[in-house]
C-alpha cells in the first residue's frame, strides 16, 4: 500500500476561521458557544450553538457561485480553497484524473431547504427556485470543490452523521493507498443552527440548555453535563501519495497510516453497550496502522458531552488500551467548538495534525466534576505540552457509525 501524507489543511469553525487562528483559540481555551441570533429562540429549550462568525463566503468564491450555494457547501468551498492555498497544489490537465474530492455532511442543505419550502407555501410551486435541489443535496460539496479546482478523480460524498468528515478523510486515504487516486481533497462540512434542525435536536433531548451560561455548556466528560451543543463549519485535508508529493516539493504536514470502521447494528441513537462498537473501529484502526495501544500519545475523542456517549466512549477506550488507558492523553475540543456533526471528524483531524506539529494537547475546558465511569486524563481546562508521534481521533454517529482514524508525524 502506498503512504498517504497531509499537505494542506482549511478550517471554518465557531472558534475562528484559517487553521492558525482555530488553532491559537482552542490551544488557549476559548470557547465559540454563543446564545443564536439568527432567528427567534424564545420558545426553544436551547437557545445556544457554535456559530461561525465573520464568514464572507465572497472571500474563496464569486457572488454569483456563492448565491447558488448553501451555507454548508460554502463553508466546504472555504475549507478546500485554504487548503488547496497551503498545499500550494494545482490542478492541471495532466493531473486532474488522479485527484478526487471526497466531502460529505451528514444533514445536508437545510439552510435551503427551509427557506424553499417557506416560499413554496408563502409564493407558490412556481416561485420555487431552479437551484433549489443542486443547492441542497448533500452531494454538493463535493460537486462545486470539485467544479471550482477541475479535480476529475474519484469523486463521492459519504454519509454517516456524526462519522461523516472521517469517513470522508478515511476513504479518500485508501483511494490514494490502492492507487486509484494521487491526491484527494476530502472532509466535511455542516451548517445545521436553522430552526427546524434545532427544534429537531431538542425534541430529542440530545442538546444542552444551559442556555444562561453558553460558554460552559459544552462540558464533556465532565459530572454535570447534559447534552451537546450544536455547531457549524467545515474541515478539509489535503492528502497525496507520499512519492507525489515529494515530486513537487511539498510540505508535508502529517502522514495518514489508520482507519477503522465498524457498525454498532443496535439503535438508533444510543451507543452500543460498553462501546463495542467504537472499540471495534479503534482496534481496527490500530491493525490498520500496525501499532500497539502504547503507540498513541493522544485520543480527540468523540466526546459530545452527552450522558450515556461519554461513558461508552470512555468504556471502549479502556477495553482497547487496557492499562494504557490511564497514559494516554484524551480531550475533547468540541468542548470549545459544540458539535459540528457531519463536519466534526474534518476538523478534528485538522487539531490531531497540529497537535502533532506543535506538540501540544488542546484541553477539553469546563471540566469541574469528575464522573467516575469518566475516569481518564481528559487534559482539563488547560493545554498542555508533549511530544506526539501518533495521534487517533474518534467520530460516531447516529445509526451506529464508527469511524476512527490515526495520524502519525511524518519522517523520510
Amino acid at each position: 500500500m502506498r503512504r498517504v501524507v497531509v499537505t494542506g489543511q482549511g478550517v471554518v469553525s465557531p472558534v475562528g476561521i484559517g487553521t492558525d487562528v482555530f488553532w491559537q483559540a482552542l490551544k488557549g481555551g476559548a470557547s465559540g458557544i454563543r446564545t443564536i441570533d439568527r432567528f427567534d429562540v424564545s420558545e426553544f429549550p436551547t437557545r445556544i450553538a457554535g456559530l461561525v462568525t465573520d464568514f464572507d463566503p465572497e472571500t474563496y468564491m464569486d457572488r454569483r457561485d456563492a448565491r447558488r450555494m448553501d451555507r454548508f457547501v460554502q463553508f466546504a468551498v472555504a475549507g478546500a480553497v485554504m487548503a488547496m492555498e497551503q498545499a500550494q497544489l494545482e490542478v492541471t490537465a495532466d493531473v486532474a484524473p488522479r485527484i478526487g474530492v471526497y466531502i460529505g455532511s451528514g444533514i445536508g442543505g437545510l439552510y435551503t431547504l427551509e427557506d424553499q419550502h417557506r416560499v413554496l407555501l408563502e409564493r407558490g410551486p412556481k416561485r420555487v427556485s431552479p437551484f433549489f435541489i443542486p443547492m441542497m443535496i448533500g452531494d454538493m460539496a463535493s460537486g462545486q470543490v470539485s467544479i471550482r479546482f477541475g479535480a476529475q478523480g474519484p469523486n463521492s460524498a459519504p454519509v454517516s452523521a456524526c462519522a461523516t468528515g472521517s469517513n470522508s478523510i478515511g476513504d479518500a486515504f485508501k483511494i490514494i493507498a490502492r492507487g486509484a487516486a494521487d491526491a484527494m481533497i476530502c472532509g466535511g462540512a455542516e451548517a445545521t443552527i436553522t430552526p427546524l434542525a434545532l427544534a429537531g435536536f431538542c425534541a430529542a433531548k440530545a442538546l444542552s440548555v444551559r442556555n444562561d451560561e453558553p460558554q460552559r455548556a459544552s462540558r464533556p466528560f465532565d459530572g454535570l453535563r447534559d447534552g451537546f451543543v450544536m455547531g457549524e463549519g467545515a474541515g478539509i485535508l489535503v492528502l497525496e501519495e507520499l512519492d507525489f508529493a515529494r515530486a513537487r516539493g511539498a510540505q508535508i504536514l502529517a502522514e495518514v497510516v489508520g482507519y477503522g470502521m465498524s457498525g454498532d447494528a443496535y439503535h438508533l441513537v444510543q451507543p452500543a453497550p460498553e462501546g463495542a462498537g467504537a472499540a471495534r473501529a479503534m482496534r481496527a484502526a490500530l491493525a490498520d496502522a500496525n501499532l500497539a495501544v502504547h503507540e498513541i500519545g493522544y485520543i480527540n475523542a468523540h466526546g459530545t458531552a452527552t450522558p450515556i456517549g461519554d461513558v461508552s466512549e470512555s468504556t471502549a477506550i479502556k477495553d482497547v488500551f487496557a492499562e494504557h488507558a490511564k497514559r494516554v492523553a484524551v480531550s475533547s475540543t468540541k468542548s470549545m467548538t459544540g458539535h459540528l456533526l457531519g463536519a466534526a471528524g474534518g476538523i478534528e483531524a485538522a487539531v490531531c495534525i497540529m497537535a502533532i506539529r506543535d506538540g501540544v494537547l488542546p484541553p477539553t475546558i469546563n471540566y469541574e466534576v469528575p464522573d467516575p465511569q469518566c475516569d481518564l486524563d481528559y487534559v482539563p481546562n488547560v493545554a498542555r505540552q508533549r511530544d506526539l508521534t501518533y495521534a487517533m481521533s474518534n467520530s460516531f454517529g447516529f445509526g451506529g457509525h464508527n469511524a476512527t482514524l490515526i495520524f502519525k508525524r511524518y519522517a523520510e
